[in-house]
């Protein structure tokens, strides 16, 4: 099994791919703003780590087999913290996988990061940021999956998706949960390319999906 660093763990996905993480075995280090928030997650192979990813946090990534990187600034704060989130933070944790060596680097983006000015949109900062950060993990020469999910839904999740973007952009959703397994099966995932792909609900079991 995998020792995994999965930053933004205590987020709404995070936290679901966190739990799907230790029930398939693997060893899930995790720093978060407020560890209080896992305080629910009771798991030997979980290490909680007090940390704000405005600072240094380089010291979390050695003998880490995998890194996922889910944080985000959340939507109800401004251009400044989802730069220092979104961008900077997911910069940072690529340059210190880089370093630190580590095999895989499993990143969360978005729909529309591809081009967010293909998009007239309020969260246009917000896929900007994922956008720089999805190009500078493409450019670190890192093994890497991105996930790029659709308008992300509070709904059980079906384990079905569809990496094909719809013609209807209402179609183009997916549960929290099911972007949070298909962390888990990317972490699993044995091959060597590196992969971009979207989420959307669909009729592909996630396991299939890459």
């Amino acid at each position: 099994m995998a020792n995994v660093l999965v930053i933004g763990a205590s987020g709404q996905i995070g936290k679901q791919a966190t739990g799907k993480l230790l029930e398939a075995g693997h060893h899930v280090k995790a720093p978060v703003r407020s560890p209080d928030k896992l305080s629910d997650i009771n798991d030997a192979n979980l290490t909680v780590i007090e940390q704000d990813l405005e600072e240094d946090f380089s010291s979390h990534f050695d003998n880490i087999d995998v890194v996922v990187f889910t944080a985000g600034s959340g939507g109800n704060t401004g251009a400044d913290k989802t730069i220092m989130i979104d961008l900077w933070a997911a910069r940072n944790a690529i340059n210190y996988a880089k370093e630190a060596k580590v095999p895989k680097f499993v990143m969360v983006s978005s729909i529309g990061a591809d081009d967010p000015d293909a998009i007239d949109s309020p969260i246009k900062p917000y896929l900007v940021a994922k956008h720089m950060a999805d190009e500078h993990l493409i450019n670190s020469g890192l093994h890497h999956i991105i996930l790029r999910p659709g308008t992300l839904l509070n709904e059980p999740g079906t384990h079905l998706v569809s990496t094909e973007m719809p013609t209807n952009r209402s179609d183009a959703v997916i549960p929290r949960e099911d972007v949070a397994t298909a962390i888990v099966e990317s972490v699993n995932h044995a091959g060597s390319e590196n992969i971009v792909t979207h989420l959307f609900k669909g009729a592909t079991p996630i396991s299939n999906a890459f």
